[in-house]
């Protein structure tokens, strides 16, 4: 394991939070395993809803996200660990571009980790709030 990332599952996926709270996507990219598993429940809408595996395809997820996603709030608000997961309660508020909609949603996150590195993420929000923004 890299001496440089967090040994815990809690720390290495609250590094990933704050990689992501200062845009890093290649910071965030350096905590997962090459094949990671990505999975996202959204909104039907949503360009970044479905799976995409790897670190080219997660990087183009967050791409997406930022295309037709300005998030406003964001915020992990309870991490619950077990031996090599975390799942994380939060909240986020967020305006769906172009048209401009606003949405505060729960969200529920699920990250696997494995050797160290983050191997899976599952997430899903409030489809139905986002959908209504997006119009």
């Amino acid at each position: 394991m890299d001496a440089a990332l967090p040994t815990s599952p809690t720390e290495l996926v609250q590094a990933a939070y704050a990689a992501f709270g200062r845009g890093d996507v290649p910071a965030l990219l350096s905590l997962m395993a090459p094949e990671v598993a990505w999975q996202f429940v959204g909104d039907h809408q949503a360009p970044y809803t479905g799976q995409v595996r790897g670190h080219a395809q997660v990087a183009a997820w967050f791409q997406a996200v930022a295309q037709v996603d300005q998030i406003q709030a964001f915020e992990p608000r309870e991490f619950l660990a077990g031996p090599g997961h975390v799942t994380v309660l939060g909240w986020e508020r967020t305006q769906a571009l172009p048209r401009g909609g606003v949405f505060e949603a729960p969200w529920v996150h699920v990250w696997q980790v494995q050797d160290g590195r983050i191997c899976r993420f599952f997430g899903m929000l409030d489809s139905e709030a986002a959908a209504a923004a997006r119009g």
